[in-house]
This record gives structure tokens, C-alpha cells and sequence, in this order.
């Protein structure tokens, strides 16, 4: 009371059995931790150590649906000492996030599954990173945490089952301050967590961080931040308001449900290039620096091989096949090319292009081209639905948030329609915005009042319900967009010239779902083998 001008300190339960003995032990020379509770507004002693000691350390945990990431924190400067991740163990339960709702609604006790095994990978990771730092997990004494909102709930032991459906209300979307050992954290018995606001139905604490870290304040330009994953959000602020919105584009730019995807990892491409002239593909794989046409790299990636296309990847292989020719505006392989080249390869009335040879052949299939177009179709609606509301026609900026967003080349992004059109130098990766905005809630309190404000202020768009969803994601199908110019594209890169296609190839593309009017092809530069 007399140095700090704290008073009136209530003593955490767990710590008054241990109280004296420290007191004893460090001749009453103590150093103690003090949590100023919101909600009472008094103090309370969470630890108390002999002698003379700062060490002050907390975590902010990411808990995507796919991925979950811990950084270790130093409280006192604010230094990440230490960061690990994880593949989410809910996988096993569902690809996506509805289908681990559907697990809950259709498993007894299903929901108890998925949030032990949630909790127990964020332990793990605790456990981890203090480790490696030369710490003991009690050592941890304050916690932050963001999430999608079907994570949130699960994490915090809520049934999301109202979040399978409209109109996908939260149980809880207030920022939580609560104590860590009641959400099973092995840490400090005395930890405090925190969790931060959650937006809407579907845009949750990650998305409020991702606003926090990239739009602590006003801006004077139109931004948008789009964080991909298999239930993108999106983030579209204007020097005069800012809104939000989540689109479904499902597991398909992580490899899932493709026929040669794959999580990034070694041995996944990563890079492509075609040749316009013999349609061969040049690539680059995770864990090697080499193109594929370059000298070394069969040495290079002899231990991982070639085993897939990820994300970024198959963005890329898309892109250039559209670029090239191979592929029309409206997604249809061209099988009358199987004549000239060998890397494009009838399929009965569709076609398929193969990317690479050799010990297993990786191919693209119609049906995996249409699978990319339906999720970069969802993305793009979303965005074009927030724009809608806010009244703009054209951003000035776009940022990708998300581990995946640093490895997605913009240019294709806009090429395949994954994005609105914007001028490709103004496209940047962000970096894991979401981790970052944990990390700035665990250590200032201030941040956490910040974006309280900011999401009481964000106006909430549900794709799901909005009229005009169906309407731009139709015209999203095509490449780049069925009916909105890309100019800014243009400027950047040769689009293909618009032709007629082939009737043999229109006729694939009805049977590959396409819509039932003809539409004209933007064609690769005009070549021999073209």
C-alpha cells in the first residue's frame, strides 16, 4: 500500500496455502503478482515468490481450425521469447467447421471430445515453448486467447451447435476474463486467461485481433484484410467505418479434397510456372530453393520428393493455366489440346492436366479446378458483399492475414478472382495479424479496452442470409470474374485475348456444371501449340 498505492489486495485461493511459507522463505522480502480484476475492481495476489524476482510471462494462443499456435511472452518488455504450433487434433472429427458441429449434434458427449482434445494440444504447446525457454509451465501466469467462433465455443466448453444454422447466434461474444485452471490450463494455479471479443456469428476473436493489429486506428483509404482459411473473414474499413464478414470456401486451398493437394509441408509445390509454348510445368516444393528445370533439383528433393500441391501451389497451377491457355474463363480443361500436348490428358468428356511426372504423377483435374472455383468464388462474394455495404466500388489496399496469406503470390490471387481487383504492389502479407493481436492484448491492458470499442463499432454482414451472395458468387466463377473488370490486373500482367471455344470442350463443360450459356474464353498468347 505504501510503495505501489495498492490496497484492499484479496488473496487467490490456491495461493493462501503456500502464502507463508514464502514469507518465511524469503525473510519477508517477497515479490508478489497482482491481477486488478475488471469485473470486482479489487486486487488479487495470483503468486508470491521469495526474494526479489520479475520474471513475468504469459502466452496468446491462436486456436485456428486447422492450426493452433502458442508464443511464449516476456510481460516486462513484451519480447516473444518463444513460439510453437500444432495441427489441430479436432481434425479428426471434421475437415471444416460445420462438420465438427455436425459431430456434436450427432455424437452424445461429442462435444466433451472435441473440447478435451483442443485443450490438451494447447497444454502441449504450453508445455512446449516453456520448455524451450528454460521455464516451468507455472511460470506462466496470465494467458490470451483468439478463435473462429465454433473454436471459441469449443474451447471454452460451449455446445456450438446454434452456430450450425441461421441465424448463427454466439453464446457468449463478450471479451472473457476468466481463470485459467477453470478452462483446464496446465499453467500458474493462479493464471488469469483472457479471451477477446467475438465480431459476429461467424467472425470471431481472430478476426477482432486481425482488426486490432491492423486497424488499431482510422485509416484514410479504403483496406481490405482477408484472412483465407476454410471459413475466411474479411475485414473492409473506410476512413468512416469498418465492416465484416466470413465466406465458406471449405478446406480446398489447404489440399484438401483435390486430387494431388496436400497440407504445406515438404515436398509440396508451392510455385508454378508453364511454358506457353510446350505446357510443361516448372515448379518449386517446400524445402528446396531449386526450380524444377533448374540443375540439382532432383538432388534437392530426393529425401521429401514431390508429393503434392498445397495452397499457394495450386493458386499458381490454376493461374497459369488460364494464362496459358489451357484452361477457358469459365474453368473448362481444353481436351482438344490432349492432340498437341502430352501434359494435357483426355478423361472421358473432361480433361485433366498433368503437373508433374515421374515417380507419382500430380495431375489437376476438371473436378479439382472446379473445387478451387467454388472456394475463391465464396471468398470474392464476401468481399464484393462488404463493398456493396459500405457503398464502394474499389479498395486501395488489401492485406492477407494468416500463415497462408504469406505465401500467396497477389498477382495470381487476382488472376484466379480470389480477390477484387487492386493494384498488385498495394497487395501485401501480413503475416499471422491474429497471433499478432493476442500478443498486443497480452501485454497492455489498454489494447484490450481498444478493441472491445472496435468491435462494438464493426457493423456485422452474414453472408448467408445476404440476397446478393448467390449473385456475385455466380459471376466469381469465372476467371477472373465473369462480369467485373479487373484493370488494375491488367495493367500487370497479359491477359489471354477472349475466343470462342471448341463445342467438344462446351460440351465437357456442361458436364462439369458449367452455367448454361456460352460464354466467350480469354486465350493464351497465340502460340503454336495454343
Amino acid at each position: 500500500a505504501e510503495r505501489w498505492q495498492i490496497e484492499n489486495v484479496v488473496v487467490d485461493f490456491p495461493m493462501l496455502a503456500r502464502l507463508q511459507s514464502i514469507l518465511r522463505a524469503g525473510g519477508f522480502t517477497i515479490t508478489v503478482a497482482i491481477h486488478h480484476d475488471r469485473t470486482t475492481g479489487r486486487p488479487t495476489l495470483i503468486d508470491a515468490r521469495a526474494g526479489i524476482d520479475d520474471t513475468l510471462y504469459g502466452v496468446a494462443v491462436d486456436i485456428g481450425s486447422t492450426t493452433i499456435a502458442c508464443h511464449l511472452v516476456d510481460l516486462r518488455t513484451g519480447d516473444t521469447v518463444q513460439s510453437a504450433g500444432i495441427a489441430n487434433p479436432q481434425i479428426r472429427f471434421g475437415e471444416d467447421l460445420m462438420s465438427r458441429v455436425s459431430y456434436v449434434m450427432m455424437n452424445p458427449g461429442g462435444q466433451e471430445d472435441l473440447t478435451n482434445v483442443v485443450r490438451a494440444a494447447v497444454n502441449e504447446l504450453i508445455a512446449e515453448v516453456t520448455l524451450e525457454a528454460g521455464l516451468a509451465r507455472h511460470d506462466v501466469l496470465d494467458a490470451v486467447f483468439v478463435a473462429n467462433p465454433i473454436m471459441h465455443h469449443l474451447f471454452l466448453g460451449i455446445d456450438p451447435t446454434e452456430l450450425g444454422g441461421a441465424p448463427f447466434t454466439l453464446a457468449a461474444s463478450q471479451a472473457l476474463d476468466v481463470a485459467a485452471r477453470d478452462l483446464g490450463l496446465r499453467v500458474h494455479a493462479g493464471a488469469r486467461a483472457y479471451v477477446l471479443p467475438a465480431i459476429a456469428g461467424h467472425v470471431g476473436a481472430d478476426a477482432a485481433a486481425v482488426a486490432l493489429a491492423e486497424l488499431g486506428g482510422p485509416v484514410d483509404e479504403t483496406v481490405l484484410v482477408v484472412d483465407v482459411g476454410t471459413n475466411a473473414e474479411i475485414i473492409l474499413a473506410t476512413p468512416t467505418a469498418v465492416a465484416a464478414a466470413s465466406s465458406p470456401t471449405g478446406p480446398a486451398f489447404e489440399g484438401a479434397e483435390i486430387s494431388s493437394g496436400q497440407r504445406a509441408g515438404p515436398g509440396a509445390i508451392e510455385r508454378v510456372r508453364i511454358d506457353p509454348l510446350t505446357f510443361e510445368a516448372h515448379v518449386k516444393v517446400i524445402g528446396s530453393e531449386l526450380w524444377s528445370n533448374e540443375d540439382g533439383f532432383e538432388e534437392a528433393t530426393a529425401e521429401t520428393g514431390v508429393t503434392g500441391l498445397c495452397g499457394s501451389g495450386l493458386i499458381e497451377a490454376v493461374g497459369e493455366m488460364f494464362l496459358t491457355g489451357i484452361i477457358t474463363a469459365d474453368g473448362i480443361i481444353r481436351p482438344e489440346l490432349a492432340v498437341s500436348s502430352p501434359f494435357v490428358v483426355r478423361e472421358g468428356r473432361t480433361a485433366s492436366y498433368v503437373v508433374r511426372t515421374g515417380v507419382r504423377e500430380l495431375r489437376i483435374t476438371q473436378a479439382d479446378v472446379r473445387a478451387i472455383q467454388l472456394a475463391k468464388s465464396a471468398l470474392y462474394a464476401g468481399c464484393r458483399l462488404l463493398m456493396d455495404r459500405m457503398g464502394v466500388t474499389h479498395v486501395d489496399r488489401i492485406k492477407f492475414a494468416g500463415a497462408f496469406g504469406n505465401y500467396i503470390d497477389p498477382t495470381y490471387a487476382m488472376v484466379l478472382g480470389l480477390i477484387p481487383d487492386c493494384a498488385p504492389d498495394k497487395v501485401q502479407a501480413v503475416g499471422n495479424a491474429a497471433g499478432a493481436g493476442a500478443r498486443m492484448a497480452l501485454v497492455n491492458r489498454q489494447h484490450r479496452r481498444e478493441v472491445e470499442n472496435l468491435v462494438r463499432c464493426i457493423e456485422k454482414v452474414e453472408t448467408a442470409i445476404e440476397p446478393r451472395f448467390q449473385e456475385h458468387f455466380v459471376n466469381a466463377m469465372g476467371l477472373p470474374n465473369s462480369v467485373e473488370p479487373f484493370p488494375e490486373l491488367a495493367r500487370a500482367v497479359v491477359l489471354p485475348a477472349p475466343v470462342m471455344r471448341p463445342v467438344e470442350s462446351a460440351a465437357a463443360g456442361r458436364n462439369g456444371g458449367r452455367r448454361r450459356r456460352p460464354r466467350t474464353r480469354p486465350d493464351a498468347p497465340q502460340t503454336e501449340s495454343a
